[in-house]
Formats: structure tokens, sequence, C-alpha cells
């Protein structure tokens, strides 16, 4: 561990990220207490707790940094004096697993690439105690962005930590009671600013040594497990990822969580009920059903949303499009029960939904609706990419979702199934 915490020294990040997806991330926190109370897990140099001192809660927050590496800390201290945000960054070298805070110490706990240390679930349990009420947990985890990973990929990862899927980690939020607030996965520019110094660290050590790293079998062995680690990354990278979870505990207040999953042949009825009572023509409950019966419906991208007795309360559909003869899907309708409005069972589902979506290898969503409503979850208005409808709709209300910022976002206007009679 000490040859690797030397190899590692001085370099900008510890794991994978950006300060573009440090914003993001925080962007999707919602509205913060003034001078919010923030604990950043594993922090490493200390690059986002800088960015929290600056800019979270929109004057800048109260950050606790913790780390058990005294190196990052003085790193982090250093860099603060620099930045004028000394009196706003307090360091601690304590364990992650067993913190010496009060219950309910902070709005906004933060974990970027620090997770693993201790696993997501037991992260999700020993840190909910810490957040006041209404506080939000963000933290950042790497998992399976395919269905089927290789063999190769899964004789890297297997024996040295479980990775899971986007849907079984969603899952275990909120079987943990957090409400997920919002999803972001990182792209491979977030990998790039990580890995991109570690490797020159790497060739300069073979090419010329440094008295820093000087020679040991211990450090040998640091050196080739992260050669190791950054060839698992060129052979293997397109079937993992890091993905920040945005979290906010449930309390008595708050309603069930809204556990989300793929609708069953069980759930058609419920489904059409759902639809019947959220619009007030039967059209959307009859696209459903027609759509069903179409080349477009996509099996397992039709979700619902349980109330605490298990009946449905909430429903949403993808369904396949194009765009100038390209691939992408449609999200309608989206549907909760009028007595359950507000209460993030629509939310919830169409999270779940767009989660499963990316974890299938889509790339594109698209939706007509409230841009309000819809921001939350990413979308922005289709125009910025060239996208239109096939008729006249107000621009901010036609939006879209770049589910995997990879592959070429396509240009044109949209072709629907036939059900949607455009």
């Amino acid at each position: 561990m000490e040859a690797l915490l030397t190899l590692h020294g001085g370099l900008p990040r510890q794991a994978p990220g950006s300060d573009a997806s440090t914003r993001h991330l925080l962007s999707l926190c919602g509205t913060l207490p003034g001078r919010p109370r923030v604990l950043d897990l594993g922090c490493g140099p200390g690059r986002s707790a800088l960015l929290l001192a600056a800019e979270a809660g929109g004057h800048g927050a109260e950050v606790t940094a913790v780390d058990l590496h005294d190196g990052f800390l003085e790193e982090l201290r250093t860099a603060a004096a620099a930045r004028g945000l000394a009196e706003s960054v307090r360091t601690v070298s304590a364990d992650m697993g067993a913190l010496p805070f009060e219950d309910g110490s902070f709005d906004l706990v933060w974990a970027e690439g620090s997770a693993y240390a201790i696993g997501f679930d037991t992260a999700l349990a020993r840190w909910k105690r810490l957040l006041a009420p209404g506080g939000t947990l963000v933290l950042t985890e790497c998992q399976w962005t395919v269905e089927e990973p290789s063999a190769g990929a899964r004789a890297f990862w297997d024996p040295q930590y479980a990775l899971r899927t986007t849907a079984r980690n969603l899952a275990a939020a909120q079987a943990a009671g957090y409400r997920v607030t919002g999803v972001h996965q990182l792209p491979d520019s977030d990998w790039a600013e990580y890995y991109g110094p570690l490797a020159e660290r790497v060739r300069a050590r073979a090419e010329a040594g440094s008295p820093a790293m000087a020679s040991s079998p211990a450090m040998e062995a640091a050196v080739a497990a992260t050669r190791e680690e950054l060839d698992a990354r060129a052979r293997h990278g397109h079937e993992y990822g890091y993905t920040g979870y945005v979290l906010r505990t449930v309390t008595a207040g708050d309603g069930p969580a809204w556990p989300a999953r793929p609708e069953t042949a069980a759930d058609t009825a419920a489904v059409r009920g759902v639809n019947l009572a959220a619009f007030d023509t039967p059209l959307e409950a009859d696209l459903v059903d027609a759509l069903r019966a179409d080349d477009a419906w996509i099996p397992g991208l039709s979700y619902v949303a349980e109330g605490p007795d298990g009946s449905v309360a909430a429903h949403a559909l993808l369904t396949a499009c194009e765009v100038d003869g390209a691939r992408a899907l449609a999200l309608a309708p989206v549907a909760a029960d009028p007595a359950l409005q507000r209460s993030g069972a629509g939310s919830s589902v169409v999270r779940a939904l767009l989660a499963a979506a990316r974890e299938r290898g889509e790339s594109l969503v698209l939706v007509l609706g409230h841009p309000d409503y819809y921001q939350r979850f990413g979308f922005v208005p289709a125009s910025r990419f060239g996208i239109r409808a096939p008729f006249e709709v107000p621009d901010e209300a036609m939006m879209a979702l770049v589910l995997d910022d990879s592959v070429p976002v396509p240009a044109g206007t949209i072709s629907y199934p036939a059900p949607f009679g455009v």
C-alpha cells in the first residue's frame, strides 16, 4: 500500500472524474442550505473538496475532507491555502468505515471513487446516519455497463471487487432507504483525467527511474498492478465504467420509496388503468396497448413503480424510433396514479427505466413533455443536436437525453412508430 501511495503521490486524481462531472452531480443535488456542511470521504488530494468548498450551495461550503493517507491531506491543505480556501476546508485522518462524527452532522456527504474501499452497500448503510434531515449522499461506483461481461473483464475484476449493474445498485440504494434523485454515467474522458497522468508516471519511472520511487519488491509489485489495471481498461473498458448516484434519505414524511421494475404480463391491466386515470382521454392507454403489438416494442423497457401494497403506482415506456434513419428511443407515455402524483413515484420509474436503457447499450432518448419536469433527468432541448419533431412543437418541449456520449448523436427529423399516428 505504501508503494502504491508513493506511485500515486502528486497526481491530480485518484479515481476517474472531472470538474465537469463534479459540477453536474452537484447540480443534481437540488437546493442546498446556505454554506452547507459537506463531508468528502476518501478525498485524496482534494480536487472535489476544493470545488465544493468554492461552489456548493452557491457560495461555497464548509468541507470536512477525510482520508487515511497523510500525504494526500497535506497536498489538500497546501492547495486550499493557495486558493484562499484554508478556512473552508478541514482535513481529518480517519477510516471511512468508522467515522468519528455525530449523527446528522452533514448536509451533503460526497465520495467520488472511494466507496469501493468499504463496498457500495456498506457505504450506503454506514454513511446514512451522518446526513442531516433532507441530506444528500453523492457517490460514484465502478460497475458493469454490459449485461454479459467477457471472461477477460471478469478475470480482472472478480478477484478484487464484485462489480454490479446500474439496476442492481439502484435497487440496493432504494432498499437501503434512499430516494434516487440523480444518476450520471461518467464519460470516458473522466478516465483519461485519471489514467493519463498515472500512465505517464509509470512510463517515466520505467525510462529514467526516480529517487522518490526507488526500486523495491513492493514498488515493483505496485507498478505491475498498475500496468495490469491500465491494460484491463484498454482491453475491456467498454464493459465497465463509473456512474454517479445522487441519493436522499427517505424520512417518515416522504412516503414510500417507490421501487421500480420491468412490467410483467400480470401488470397489463394495471398499467392500462394507471394511464386511463392519469390522462383525460384513453389515447395514451390505447397507445401503450398498440405499441405492445408493434415492432417498436422493446421487451424489458416498459417499467412500473410499485406502491407499498405492490400495486402499480406509475408507468413509463420506451419504444424504438429513428432520427434520420438512426436508432433512438421515444419516452412515452409516462403516467402516475393521480392520487400519487408529486409523490416521487413517476420520477422513480423514469429514472429506473433510463438506467435500464443505458445498461442495454442504448444511446439516445427523446421525449415531448414539460421542460421543468424532464430536465431533472438530464434532458435538454433536442434542437441542440439538430433534432426536430415531425410536427410543430415549442422548441423547449422537444427534448433529448444522450445516454452514451461515445456514440455520435444523429441530426434530423424524428420518425415515430405507426401507433403514434404522426
